[in-house]
Parts: C-alpha cells; structure tokens; sequence
C-alpha cells in the first residue's frame, strides 16, 4: 500500500461537501475558529477515560483502539453528518485491512449515549476505493468546487469563507 496522502477527515469531508474537502487539502484551515470543533474537542477529550486515545498511524488518527477486542472506535458529537462518520471509520477499517489488521469499528455518541458497530464490506471497499479516486481528482483541481447550499452550511466553519 502506498504512503497515506488522504486522512480520514478527508474522507468525511468528501461525504460532506466536496468544496470543503479542496479548502482543506490546501491547508485553508478554518476550524480553530468553529465552537462546534471545540465542543467536539471537549466531549472528546473528557469520554472514555480508561481506554487509550488517538492513535496516529501514517496521517490515520484513530480515536480509541481495543486491540485485544479488535475494535476501534470514533467518538463523535452528534448524529448530524452521519454519513462522514461512517464513510471515515470504514475508511480506517480499509486502511488497516490493508495493512493486514482486520479489525471492527464502534461510532461512539457519548451526548447520545448510543454506539453504533460499524463493519467492512465488499462493496464498502469499492465505494471506498472509488471515493479515494475522486479525493485525488478534487484534491489536484485548481480551483474550488462550486457551493452546494446546504442547511448544514450554517454550520460549517467554512461558512464565512464560502458566504462572504
């Protein structure tokens, strides 16, 4: 497998907004100024204080792994976006399945009190493998993708750089 150059972040900002995803690859970082990322920070750094956090792997950064149990887990704020959630730990399981590490995955609402076990199918590696593709695509574009006017927009720490 060759050298990780798409992170899981990446890959839910893919599912989420494709313009985004192009800010991001070229370092336009606008998170440090969302309250959403730092309450999401906070959940994530006060849930699970026994298990072992983040785990950097080559740019993949796992939020929690139970290696004797053979799960890893995302911990997410709130439902909103599922979809990214899904598609980034499907993404990990990918990479580590690649890697030679089969593995399950748990999204974790600690705010929900819900999880929700997550595993690797055949037709998710192809979906996953064609998703690679197009980050790639979208990543070498020399301008951004256009807006996609979402309700979530609102909420997005891109907002104002979209809006303005």
């Amino acid at each position: 497998m060759k050298e990780v150059i798409i992170t899981g972040t990446q890959i839910a900002y893919y599912i989420v907004c494709h313009r985004k995803l192009w800010l991001f690859s070229k370092n336009i970082s606008m998170e440090h100024s969302s309250e959403l990322v730092e309450i999401g920070k906070i959940i994530h750094e006060n849930s699970y204080h026994r298990k072992k956090k983040e785990i950097n792997l080559e740019g993949i950064k796992i939020d929690i792994i139970e290696a004797k149990r053979g799960v890893i887990h995302e911990i997410k704020k709130s439902k909103s976006l599922e979809e990214s959630h899904l598609w980034q730990i499907k993404y990990y399981l990918y990479y580590l399945k690649n890697i030679g590490i089969e593995i399950e995955g748990i999204i974790d609402y600690p705010k929900l009190k819900r999880r929700e076990r997550i595993s690797l199918s055949e037709s998710d590696v192809l979906r996953i493998e064609a998703i690679l593709e197009d980050v790639e695509k979208l990543k070498q574009m020399k301008l951004p993708p256009s807006i996609i006017n979402k309700p979530y927009c609102k909420k997005c720490s891109y907002f104002e750089f979209c809006y303005c």
